[in-house]
């Protein structure tokens, strides 16, 4: 996998997280519970703190802060699939909890081939997508 193809498929899955954080940030069951309601706002900054060095086309620090905040991101899972069906045990509920364990996994598969890319000077253009 090169590098553009790398990017669009951490963007892929970004998505995929900005949409179970929409799921959960609008849930009911989970609206007075400050605890689980981290768990949407994890998603939000993990997702919002790559925005600035993708829209630079700053791949090194594209990379870095989807490594830098992942861990923080795989905390905020765990405790979505520990904890999901006090609120909740509905269909909507555990295709959220099966979409972001599929997103954990497929951000650390990236992430390691990540260090496999070639070193390469931050480009001034986006992707070829």
């Amino acid at each position: 996998m090169n590098q553009d193809e790398l990017i669009a498929s951490f963007q892929g899955v970004l998505a995929h997280l900005w949409m179970i954080r929409t799921f959960l940030k609008h849930a009911d069951e989970i609206q007075d519970d400050e605890n689980m309601l981290e768990v949407p706002r994890t998603l939000f900054d993990y997702i919002r703190a790559t925005e600035p060095a993708y829209q630079r086309a700053d791949w090194a620090d594209f990379f870095h802060r989807l490594n830098g905040k992942f861990s923080r991101l795989k905390k905020a899972n765990i405790y979505y699939q520990e904890n999901f069906k006090t609120f909740s045990d509905h269909t909507n509920f555990q295709m959220a909890a099966s979409s972001l364990a599929a997103c954990i996994s497929r951000l650390q598969e990236l992430l390691n081939l990540v260090d496999q890319l070639p070193q390469q000077p931050s480009s001034s253009s986006g992707p070829t997508i």
